[in-house]
């Protein structure tokens, strides 16, 4: 209370002096100041809505705390919790898995070598990459994206309106491009047919890479792509209603950024 009275009238009359008067130290005043400030709900429930509004309304309670502790603000989980519950603010649920690519039977399938090995520490060593789909009034958008596995980053990607085998291509060669892995990185799939088919192997061995698919019709050995296709279709399409391909495509882009640059990822604490 000495303290909090010192701060308050500081412009009014000297530290020192008051410090004197109420027989407290001016050390112990400056280490009260360097404390967090405790805020009231108000300004906790406006960082809270300013977080939550940042992410689309993507954010659950757990993402919005920990985003908030990382901007210095002083709350605990179960305040969040129950600001978040109380003014009705939740973030989006993730759908149902649905299966978009099918293998050609006359195209080889790879060995399982990530056998779901996801925890990677160094970079450009493992990728993984799926397909996936997005609605428009004009028809289809396709979209082919390469994660590193290491840093959860989407390191090349590709739109347009088809799903054909140069798709893929296009997302594996832009991510060589930019961040040229070394000989013998490992690119996880699944045994769809434009990563089973006789150009999409070459280019890949072309790059040095070395072929991994996941198991027929199972989803959870490509998890992490599967993750992040779920979160792009929970945090940004599901809702959306894009009257163009051309609109889709550059709030996909938006949401790429976004995730590569500020979204925060459990599997990597946060």
């Amino acid at each position: 209370m000495k303290y909090a009275f010192i701060r308050d009238h500081a412009k009014r009359w000297c530290i020192e002096v008051m410090c004197r008067v109420l027989e407290t130290s001016v050390s112990g005043y400056r280490d009260f100041m360097r404390r967090p400030v405790a805020e009231g709900p108000a300004r906790l429930l406006a960082h809270i809505r300013a977080v939550h509004q940042r992410s689309r309304g993507a954010y659950g309670w757990p993402r919005v705390w920990r985003a908030l502790l990382a901007q210095g603000v002083v709350i605990s989980k179960e305040c969040t919790r129950l600001l978040m519950k109380t003014h009705g603010l939740r973030g989006r649920q993730k759908r149902k898995f649905v299966v978009t690519t099918q293998r050609a039977e006359q195209d080889p399938v790879a060995q399982n070598v990530l056998d779901r090995h996801f925890d990677v520490t160094e970079l450009n060593t493992v990728w993984a990459g799926d397909i996936t789909y997005i609605p428009t009034a004009e028809g289809w958008l396709f979209l082919a994206v390469v994660l590193d596995l290491a840093s959860r980053l989407i390191v090349g990607y590709a739109m347009a309106d088809h799903m054909r085998t140069e798709l893929a291509i296009e997302a594996l060669t832009r991510a060589c491009w930019r961040r040229k892995p070394g000989p013998g990185f490992i690119f996880h799939s699944d045994q769809g047919s434009q990563y089973t088919s006789a150009a999409y192997r070459q280019t890949l061995i072309a790059f040095g890479g070395v072929a991994s698919m996941s198991r027929k019709g199972n989803c959870w050995d490509n998890a992490p792509s599967e993750s992040t296709f779920g979160s792009l279709k929970t945090e940004r399409v599901h809702g959306a209603k894009y009257q163009t391909i051309e609109e889709a495509k550059q709030d996909v882009l938006d949401w790429i950024t976004w995730y590569n640059t500020e979204r925060l990822h459990s599997t990597l604490g946060f």
